[in-house]
């Protein structure tokens, strides 16, 4: 894949952007992991037919051993990591055992483009735009047994419980963000990708900078 990862490196280059000062192309952890202050882990290997679900656990939970152990060794203290690779969770709990000295806070798993799911989804039924919505939490794990709470969410400034009726909350708003992903592979025949790249940008910018919106 050294070949296409330059091929990303030219398409950034021809983005021109003014933040963009130099891209590294390698495959060598000492060399990745060298003083990072934000990782994006993005990828792990997907389940392929016949697979179980323990053998996929097995094979990601190797490569973030080995992940865990570069970062232990070159990365900042201080750096902070987003895993987005499913099962997020697992391969995130890994990553952080494995990348001792590095405080165990400044990992986490990829929520926020359930989030994100969540957000339009709610702005599309009311009419109304992404940014009026506040206080909007996503519980439980990246799959389809995850929980959008709009308990407390507001809406414009108004109770999102008051604009939205019982039966679409529990027969379409739960279920579609639950399984949204599978939707779009349905949809696009390829999982979720700028969506989740977006999602994994929101995600890092609120953690490092905060956000009073969320």
């Amino acid at each position: 894949m050294e070949k296409a990862l330059t091929g990303v490196r030219a398409e950034l280059h021809d983005c021109a952007f003014p933040l963009l000062e130099d891209v590294v192309c390698t495959s060598d952890p000492t060399v990745g992991f060298k003083d990072i202050d934000y990782a994006f882990m993005v990828g792990s290997k997907p389940r392929g037919p016949g697979m179980e679900r323990a053998d996929l656990l097995k094979d990601n939970g190797q490569i973030f051993v080995s992940i865990g152990k570069a970062m232990s060794d070159h990365a900042k203290r201080t750096c902070k990591t987003i895993v987005v690779g499913n099962p997020a969770n697992t391969n995130c709990l890994i990553l952080q055992k494995y990348a001792e000295g590095i405080p165990k806070e400044n990992f986490t798993a990829m929520t926020r483009l359930d989030h994100n799911r969540a957000l339009t989804q709610l702005a599309l039924k009311t009419g109304s735009k992404v940014t009026d919505i506040e206080k909007l939490c996503i519980w439980g794990n990246h799959s389809p047994t995850m929980y959008p709470d709009v308990r407390n969410c507001t809406i414009g400034g108004k109770a999102a419980l008051g604009l939205i009726d019982d039966d679409w909350k529990i027969k379409e708003f739960t279920p579609r963000v639950q399984k949204r992903g599978a939707e779009i592979i349905d949809l696009r025949g390829a999982s979720s990708a700028a969506s989740a790249g977006s999602a994994s940008i929101d995600h890092m910018r609120d953690w490092v900078l905060g956000s009073d919106k969320w």
